[in-house]
């Protein structure tokens, strides 16, 4: 069956049908949708190597959004009155042309800033990161999943000379004797993973969890360690030590395939396991079992997650589990290794190809000047035309609206109203600005706070491609156009671009070439669309194939090489895994089995020491505050949060604190409590129990409003990666 047929098939009376990825998280499980005669749009599982014919809740009520009566279909623009009004695509889209000259005509190209997500397809991320560069000509991008992988994606670079979250197929979990889990509660963010851990289970394999909190991943653990939030790099060298005394390295490994262990080796020798007990609580016997655990068994896999990465000593803290897994010898041999496990659904693809503040696409460095001749002759602009690289997505948001930081800003994808961490102080900063501008499809806590709102097209009314957890380049297919009134992400750059290239460019017909995929710019009945003039007639195309054939081009040669990805391929191959430079060369599913894309094609230990969190605890606020998910709700929750049974599976916020805690407080199950830090507070009912530790309290993050659990957090940043420290703060807890 040819790529289009399956996208959308039908036949006589047949419904119609799209084999497709579910939207929300990085398995992107395979899902079929199907339209069916009563007008309701069916969700059914697929077979695919992910989540093998499984679904989350999550995944089986997705559909319900693309008809949810709180869908934009109409640009709102905010009159005098300061209320956000129905208005035509022509006057939204010149409000924002004339708004961002404006401002960069008073305050230079710099003032204009664009932030994305980490849900956005492969194109579109492409698209953003150029629409940035080549039309604003501003450096300042940035995107929301740098405070989801940054950190893992720094020490992986800087071990490995590569950043892709799992190295390995997902499948290999299943078949490794013993699997470490630092930080991570898939039963929870990403359920359909845990049959690969039930497999790795059923097969005799070792499942070992590292969590402050008992969670539903932990209880299904062979053994579970319950370090104090900010330990787990102490943890990690305690390990490693353990290692060194009982004679688990691989020594054999270490010097063919590795550099610089000697000076791991001198800095863990510190680490005695009795000391870590009393940093960290996990008790000696325990950190025992794990190193021999991983030392012994013939394969072993290291995987960490948001709980060890969202710290500012992130990276390190990563860095010290990459060096375990090293010192193992684990990296490149089969069903081991060292990997991430991705969160949001492109979070890995999202930041391949623009959409970071220091990266150009195929994930080259923008300050290298090879990189930028090679993706400037693709855009066909002068490499000196470029700008430079920006500042990471706190900073960027932090100095919205300050004497030198951006005046305006562009939002696709992202609400960090929710999102951010010192939430409040972000949203000052948003209300500040001269211009800001939302594209989304429902209307977020951020869509409200806008000058202009752009309705945007969902998940199933667009072609494209996403990249999941393993480095697996996935087709999303369409199921059916977006609704009158809403165009494609592509379709809006465009025509901003063409805007902002001339702004006296008369209106075309869409149906003429050059215009890109005319229907989403006619069918809203707003008036043609525009285009750039004669001279760039295609610098922004609208049809996502005919950019993705451009994001291969500007990929080539890369450390993320699509050159080779196809459409066609990716169809009939179930994907297909970066890098993979060749279209009739082989892919690459597991990285590192013969070397490493370093300079010297060895990997490289980095010595790490443990150091306390940002924020210490003390008389003032004597609780550890760390924050996560839950199995009902997604990122900021603007989606799931209108999704009726996710609704009542996970209604409101709440803070999680122990019994005795609870007791020593005076609060009962269900009692509203106050939870401050020196930032801001959040208010929410109390659930009790007895699966956290005592001297910590947990919130979700899912909720807006006074249930906010980013008023609390820290925007204290990792000085690599530029990761907050949204995992642990200092709080005092007290009945509302």
């Amino acid at each position: 069956m040819t790529d289009g047929a399956r996208a959308a098939t039908r036949t006589g009376s047949e419904p119609r049908e799209a084999e497709t990825h579910c939207p929300y998280c990085a398995l992107q499980c395979g899902m079929v949708l199907r339209d069916a005669d009563d007008g309701r749009i069916e969700v059914r599982p697929r077979q695919f190597p992910t989540n093998r014919g499984g679904l989350c809740q999550k995944g089986w009520t997705a559909a319900e959004l693309l008809d949810h009566p709180d869908r934009l279909t109409t640009p709102l623009v905010r009159d005098p009155s300061g209320e956000l009004c129905p208005a035509s695509w022509e006057v939204a889209l010149d409000r924002i042309a004339a708004g961002l000259r404006t401002v960069q005509r008073d305050h230079g190209r710099d003032a204009v800033a664009v932030f994305g997500g980490g849900g956005l397809t492969n194109e579109k991320a492409y698209a953003l990161g150029k629409f940035a560069r080549v039309a604003l000509r501003t450096r300042h991008i940035d995107y929301n999943g740098r405070w989801c992988m940054s950190s893992a994606a720094a020490a992986g670079l800087r071990a490995f000379g590569v950043d892709r979250g799992l190295p390995f197929p997902l499948t290999d979990l299943g078949h490794t004797e013993t699997l470490l889990l630092v930080g991570a509660n898939p039963a929870e963010t990403m359920p359909p993973l845990m049959r690969h851990l039930a497999d790795q289970q059923a097969r005799g394999g070792r499942l070992i969890v590292v969590d402050p909190r008992l969670t539903a991943t932990a209880r299904q653990a062979d053994l579970h360690l319950q370090p104090l939030p900010g330990t787990d790099l102490a943890v990690a060298n305690a390990l490693l030590h353990v290692a060194l005394t009982e004679g688990l390295i691989d020594r054999e490994y270490v010097a063919a395939r590795t550099e610089g262990f000697d000076a791991v080796r001198r800095t863990v020798a510190g680490y005695w396991p009795a000391e870590v007990e009393r940093l960290s609580g996990v008790p000696v016997a325990d950190l025992e079992a794990t190193a021999r655990a991983l030392g012994s068994a013939g394969s072993a896999v290291i995987l960490t997650a948001r709980g060890a990465e969202q710290h500012a000593k992130g990276v390190d803290t990563v860095s010290a589990y990459v060096n375990l897994a090293l010192a193992l010898g684990l990296p490149g041999r089969p069903y081991s290794g060292y990997g991430c496990l991705t969160g949001q659904g492109n979070g890995q693809g999202g930041r391949e190809h623009g959409q970071k503040a220091d990266q150009l696409p195929g994930y080259r460095k923008i300050d290298d000047p090879a990189a930028r001749a090679h993706v400037a002759e693709v855009w066909g602009v002068d490499p000196a035309e470029l700008p430079g690289p920006g500042v990471p997505a706190y900073q960027l948001l932090d100095s919205l609206g300050s004497p030198d930081g951006p005046r305006a800003l562009l939002v696709f994808g992202s609400n960090p109203v929710v999102s951010a961490p010192r939430a409040a102080r972000v949203e000052s900063r948003l209300r500040g600005l001269d211009l800001l501008v939302v594209a989304d499809f429902l209307r977020s806590e951020t869509a409200e706070l806008a000058d202009v709102v752009l309705p945007v097209a969902q998940w199933a009314e667009e072609d494209g491609t996403m990249t999941n957890l393993e480095g697996r380049v996935l087709r999303r297919r369409a199921l059916r156009e977006p609704p009158p009134g809403v165009r494609t992400d592509l379709a809006v750059l465009a025509d901003l671009a063409a805007r902002l290239d001339d702004p006296a460019t008369p209106a075309v017909d869409p149906e003429q070439p050059g215009t890109g995929s005319g229907p989403e710019h006619a069918r809203d009945g707003a008036g043609p669309g525009r285009v750039p003039d004669g001279n760039r007639p295609d610098r922004f195309p609208t049809d996502p194939r005919v950019v993705f054939a451009e994001l291969r081009r500007a990929s080539a040669g890369g450390v993320a090489d699509y050159a080779g990805v196809t459409w066609d391929r990716i169809e009939s191959a179930d994907g297909v895994f970066w890098p993979c430079p060749d279209p009739d060369g082989p892919d690459t599913p597991r990285l590192f089995a013969d070397t490493f894309p370093t300079p010297t094609g060895r990997a490289r230990f980095h010595p790490v020491q443990h150091r306390p969190a940002a924020e210490e605890v003390c008389a003032d606020y004597p609780l550890h505050f760390t924050t996560g998910r839950v199995l009902a709700q997604y990122q900021s929750g603007t989606q799931t949060r209108r999704v009726a049974a996710l609704r009542r599976a996970a209604p409101r916020g709440f803070v999680e604190l122990h019994p005795d805690l609870a007791a020593r407080l005076g609060v009962a199950e269900g009692d509203e409590v106050r939870v401050a830090s020196r930032r801001g507070e959040l208010r929410a009912p109390a659930r009790l129990s007895p699966t956290i530790r005592p001297d910590t309290v947990f919130a979700p993050f899912h909720w807006p409003g006074a249930a906010r659990a980013n008023s609390v957090t820290n925007d204290a940043l990792d000085p690599v990666s530029g990761m907050p420290e949204f995992k642990i703060c200092a709080v005092r807890v007290e009945r509302a």
